[in-house]
């Protein structure tokens, strides 16, 4: 990384005319040089007008989804410095250059934006427990402690952005990312940021249960794919239970009389002891495959520079002096 890192924003819009025009202007405000990236997915109001009256350049995703947002300006755009926040004014934009500090004295490769509410109807119902539910299950499943994992506010170098696969189509984005940066170990730090209403006569995208499911869906897919082992042991230890059940009465019956009058139960409990086999087998299969793939993951993650650490002597330009200059 140079002394004067590329720094870019990237916003992600669905009819958000309303608030992007502010959400672009605080942006370029808190860090001047900035280039701020509004991604319209397919808005049927004026969130490209106004985000370009504003100074973004704005592009245009036609697939719907928040993640093919994503995974669409992390494969464009080219930058030192990657700054992920919605366009729907909810986040505190002031809050930037603490985190993009924070990054860079770190340094660190993800800086999450935790929100602290500045009014008690920040949040829509529901929201702020189910956030939580879903930070201690994943961060027990992994091994790691999250605080908003849901949160649409991140700081993130670009070894982590070009390492990141993004396979998510909606606002499921938010938890891969989280899981991301848990599987390849990179190094990672939250700021509290001010989270507020959305701007009045604004609608959230977000549909409470069925982004949830979805959300909990792709949970359970990443265990599959990041833990397998535990996972199908999981898997394996169940049939193994039910085949046990099955199996105790027809042992104790062969030893008293020497015949196993219930056939089909017999078959069936081999059958389930079989299954939780080989589930074992596949998870440890799986588990081989997976460290291949987080070596190679990870290779790729090398191949980029760290962000350059704030050096207050002079001898390296910090990243804000950098683009204010």
């Amino acid at each position: 990384m140079t002394s004067s890192p590329v720094i870019a924003a990237l916003v992600p819009c669905y009819n958000e005319e309303l608030a992007v025009g502010k959400v672009v202007r605080d942006l370029r405000a808190a860090v001047p040089g900035m280039t701020v990236y509004v991604y319209d997915n397919n808005s049927s109001d004026r969130t490209a007008e106004v985000a370009r009256e504003a100074g973004a350049i704005v592009r245009r995703e036609e697939r719907k989804g928040k993640g093919n947002v994503v995974r669409r300006a992390f494969a464009d755009v080219d930058a030192d410095i990657y700054v992920m926040i919605d366009g729907d004014d909810t986040y505190d934009a002031a809050a930037l250059p603490e985190m993009i500090r924070t990054l860079q004295e770190g340094p660190y490769d993800h800086v999450l934006g935790v929100r602290d509410q500045k009014t008690e109807t920040a949040y829509r119902p529901g929201h702020e427990l189910g956030n939580r539910g879903f930070n201690w299950l994943v961060g027990g499943i992994f091994g790691a402690d999250v605080s908003d994992m849901l949160s649409g506010y991140r700081v993130m170098s670009r070894r982590f952005v070009k390492s990141f696969p993004a396979a998510s189509r909606e606002f499921e984005i938010e938890t891969e990312l989280t899981v991301h940066v848990m599987s390849i170990r990179a190094p990672q730090t939250e700021v509290h940021v001010g989270f507020r209403d959305r701007p009045a006569g604004s609608e959230s995208k977000l549909r409470t249960y069925h982004d949830g499911f979805r959300i909990l869906s792709l949970i359970v897919h990443l265990i599959r794919y990041e833990r397998p082992l535990l996972f199908y042991g999981l898997v394996g230890a169940a049939a193994m239970g039910v085949g046990i059940a099955l199996g105790v009465s027809l042992v104790v019956e062969f030893a008293q009389t020497g015949l196993v009058r219930r056939f089909p139960t017999a078959v069936l409990a081999v059958g389930f002891g079989l299954a939780g086999a080989l589930a074992w087998t596949v998870g440890f299969v799986l588990d081989g495959v997976l460290r291949a793939r987080r070596e190679q993951s990870r290779l790729i993650y090398l191949q980029y520079s760290a962000p350059v650490a704030a050096d207050t002597s002079g001898s390296e330009t910090s990243l804000l002096r950098g683009t204010a200059s």
